[in-house]
This record gives C-alpha cells, structure tokens and sequence, in this order.
C-alpha cells in the first residue's frame, strides 16, 4: 500500500465519517414508492449523489421545477431520521489522531448544510470546515466540492487526502488532483480497511 504523505484530509459524510447508509436507504425506498420509480433502481445509483442528480436520472422527463420539488421531498424525508444515524467504524479514532498530527480537516458532503449539520451532531462529530452541496454550483462527481474545501483550509488539493465510500465521490477526488483513500474495496491511491486503518497509516506517515 502506498505511503501517505498529506497536509490536509477531505472527508466525505455518509458512509465515510457518519453511517447513515440505513436511513439513506429508507428515505429513497419511501421517496421511490411516492414518485413511481423502481426502489432498486434508485438505490443502485443515489449513494454519494446530490439528490438533483440522482432524481434527473431517475425521471428524465421532469423540468426544472419537478426536478427541484422532488430533490426537496427526497431531502424532507431523511432530516429527521436520525435514530440510527452514528460514526463510522474508526472515525473517532481518526479525527483524534488527525488532531495529534495536527493535519487539518474538512467534511464535504452532497447533504444540504441542514441534513449534514443534523446527521454530523447526532455522530456527535464537529468539522472545522464544512462543505455541502449548497456551497457548490455543481455536485460530485464534479471537483468543486473538494477544491473549495482545500482553499478554505489553505492546502493545495494536490496535498491533500479525499476519503471517500463511493466511486462518484473518488472521481470528485481524482479530479480535484488529490490523493485518495478508498473504502468498500473500491479502488484508490490507498484502500484502508476503515478508518482506524487509515489513522494508522496517517500516523506511519509521519514517523
């Protein structure tokens, strides 16, 4: 595995730093029944997405006002779904070794500010910087995202890390010219097993 040498970590929300796959999935399953798409279809494809994208290609014959209603209907069904919503495996772990190390940090998310800020603090997770699709003209896959998060941390994207659960987040990544950390077997600069894994990669690093 590669050695990571980074000044900066550019974390993705959900399924990367908070699990909120279970009520991610029960959003678009209920969202999918209201609208009359393939709930399967739709979960195949919404994961790491602004829900803008996914609705266009799920209902090509909308305008731009249906796409906008049904993306905030999408968005209406998960900020209050929150009981099951907690920190990924090693990401408590993580953020206190990039504290150690004094690597700075940033969450970017294709979450509205008001569903990452709800799903962030009931993982009891507080980003120094945060980037949502709010902040942006265009969502992942495109890099703006992650490039604004680099200019607010003063880190040249190429000095930094993206970690990210999904391959439309990690070609945002690669396109912002950052390194990357895959997880879930998806294909990166590093594959970590999770974030505990990472963190003592990061640590290795700076030995």
């Amino acid at each position: 595995m590669e050695r990571i040498e980074v000044d900066a970590v550019l974390l993705d929300m959900d399924g990367t730093l908070v699990d909120s796959d279970a009520a991610v999935e029960r959003a678009w399953r209920r969202w999918a029944t209201e609208y009359g798409v393939d709930p399967g279809q739709a979960l195949a494809i919404a994961h790491g997405s602004p829900a803008d994208h996914t609705v266009r290609r799920l209902l090509p014959e909308l305008d731009e006002a249906g796409v906008a209603a049904a993306a905030a209907r999408q968005l209406a069904l998960q900020y209050d779904d929150l009981a099951d919503v907690v920190p990924t495996r090693g990401a408590t772990h993580l953020l206190s070794t990039l504290a150690r190390l004094g690597l700075p940090w940033a969450v970017v998310t294709s979450a509205d500010a008001r569903l990452a800020k709800a799903r962030l603090a009931a993982a009891g997770i507080t980003p120094p910087v945060l980037v949502t699709v709010e902040d942006v003209s265009a969502g992942k896959p495109d890099p703006e995202g992650y490039l604004r998060a680099a200019a607010l941390l003063g880190v040249p994207p190429a000095r930094c890390l993206v970690v990210e659960d999904t391959e439309v987040g990690l070609r945002a990544g690669r396109a912002a010219g950052a390194r990357t950390a895959a997880l879930k077997g998806l294909d990166g600069d590093v594959r970590p097993d999770d974030l505990a894994h990472l963190a003592r990669l990061l640590e290795a690093a700076r030995a």
